[in-house]
């Protein structure tokens, strides 16, 4: 790419971005988010936007230091990558039944449902169940999801499912010897330097939490928005994890290092990264989405189709392209008070939007300039 032309892609792209999320602060979608762009070994971008609530008074949210609740984000962060990990290390076979590792997962056909049938939601589960209200404690909503019937044979329908990732957490607590946070915190979140994500952040740091919601008039920081992950003590495989734009982005240079850290330590075999991320059934990889190329709708149109990611209910999104060598990282908290009607359909066409931006902005840089460009 000339000169001339990489230099005005430095200049417009910066410029849409801080556009798309404006426009969605502007129009009521989100009081706060941080964008965070960046490659394999750079980060290209990142920026803070609006406040943690509506009124100026509060916070300028912040990269580096603020922490979202990052909801179903947690399913790809901690529960896949702890997957991925016992993979690596022969510990967890994903053709095994769940029942192998799970006995009391029973009920007819469920012995056909495999470790990777829950990675693929397709274990024929159906997707939510209200364990706040149908159980009294952690054990009790445990022992629901357990119990849940099939609703089609294993294997046969693609059905994105909040309790395959529940399960798939108990599976690696089974495995591991170790509770799921335990577990995260210690093989993944210390060895990639995500220095402030965390499952149930103590009460000093709720200043630099984005609120989820409001009781009584004030803005509430570091109570979890996912309530059945309340029930389940603020740790499941589903939602739970916080963290800042800056932990997501040295996890997602890892991912597009192929399991590999920045300081050098390959954490994990690059063909175990590439299995988990290879486009499987209904847009779906080994518990990662995969980019719809049909439209638009939270990527955009430029990133290529090798395009993975995750987004969460509380407005959380991270996407990565192995291709292009970039990761977009949009946190906002679109769940505090919305002005706007449908504020995540009106959220999706923003990711579109930044992501677009952030494919234009690594293509005007450096050797990203090539055919795919």
């Amino acid at each position: 790419m000339p000169l001339l032309l990489a230099l005005l892609a430095l200049a417009q792209d910066p410029a849409a971005i801080d556009r798309a999320v404006r426009d969605g602060i502007g129009a009521g979608v989100f009081p706060g988010a941080v964008v965070v762009i960046g490659t394999a070994d750079t980060v290209l971008y990142a920026q803070g936007y609006g406040h943690f609530t509506w009124s100026d008074q509060t916070p300028v949210p912040h990269p580096d230091s603020t922490l979202f609740d990052l909801a179903s984000v947690t399913k790809v962060v901690a529960t896949t990558t702890a997957a991925m990990l016992l993979v690596d290390r022969g510990s967890l076979a994903l053709p095994a039944p769940v029942s192998s590792y799970l006995p009391g997962f029973l009920g007819a056909g469920k012995d056909a449902v495999t470790v990777r049938h829950l990675l693929e939601h397709r274990s024929g589960l159906r997707a939510f169940l209200r364990l706040d209200t149908l159980a009294r404690d952690a054990a009790q909503a445990r022992q629901f999801v357990l119990a849940e019937p099939l609703r089609w044979p294993a294997g046969t329908h693609v059905e994105y499912s909040d309790l395959n990732a529940m399960l798939l957490s108990w599976v690696i607590e089974a495995v591991a010897g170790t509770s799921l946070d335990s577990f995260v915190t210690r093989e993944i979140l210390e060895p990639l330097g995500m220095r402030d994500a965390r499952f149930r952040p103590p009460r000093a740091l709720r200043a630099r939490i984005m609120p989820v919601g409001r009781w009584r008039g004030h803005a509430i920081a570091g109570e979890l928005h996912d309530q059945n992950a309340v029930r389940l003590g603020g740790v499941s495989g589903h939602a739970g994890l916080y963290a800042t734009g800056s932990d997501l982005a040295r996890f997602a240079q890892f991912m597009l290092r192929r399991g590999r850290t920045v300081s050098g330590q390959q954490l994990v075999r690059g063909g175990v990264v590439d299995a988990f991320v290879r486009r499987g059934p209904g847009h779906r990889a080994l518990g990662w989405e995969m980019r719809d190329t049909t439209g638009s709708d939270n990527t955009g149109r430029l990133l290529s189709s090798a395009t993975y990611g995750h987004t969460g209910f509380t407005g959380t999104s991270l996407w990565i392209d192995p291709e292009r060598d970039v990761f977009v990282v949009l946190l906002t908290n679109r769940v505090f008070a919305p002005r706007a009607g449908r504020s995540i359909s009106r959220l999706k066409v923003v990711r579109g939007e930044v992501a677009d931006a952030a494919a234009r902005l690594r293509c005007g840089v450096g050797a990203a300039a090539t055919a795919a460009c």
